[in-house]
């Protein structure tokens, strides 16, 4: 299982790289979007992919029991899919707004700042 995922983050992030080279600002955000992707998957999978019970702690205990699974990658990956939407989102209305304005998305033709 490590090895299919160790693959499928190489692959999100190679697609990612490749798509942000591109000529084309949408192309980017794509490439933006993959490369977010890979990056929490690499994170998730960093915290081990074992069976273990919930890091709840039951009522008189003052700890979760051994071997419960660590709360913090997971927490670090829902905290990396919010802030990866809303950079993303920003990303697409400012794109928007100037593929709109020089009506291309080439950034060659975005060197000028007068349009």
């Amino acid at each position: 299982m490590f090895l299919f995922l160790a693959i499928t983050v190489g692959v999100l992030f190679t697609c990612g790289l490749y798509l942000m080279m591109r000529r084309s600002l949408w192309k980017l955000i794509l490439g933006l979007i993959l490369l977010s992707h890979g990056a929490n998957l690499a994170v998730f999978v960093s915290a081990g992919l074992t069976r273990s019970p919930a890091p709840l702690v039951a009522l008189g205990d003052k700890a979760p029991p051994d071997g419960a699974a660590d709360p913090l990658p997971q927490a670090l990956v829902l905290t990396a899919i919010v802030i990866g939407f809303a950079v993303v989102s920003f990303t697409a209305v400012l794109v928007r707004r100037a593929t709109h304005a020089v009506s291309s998305d080439d950034p060659d033709r975005m060197r000028s700042t007068d349009t």
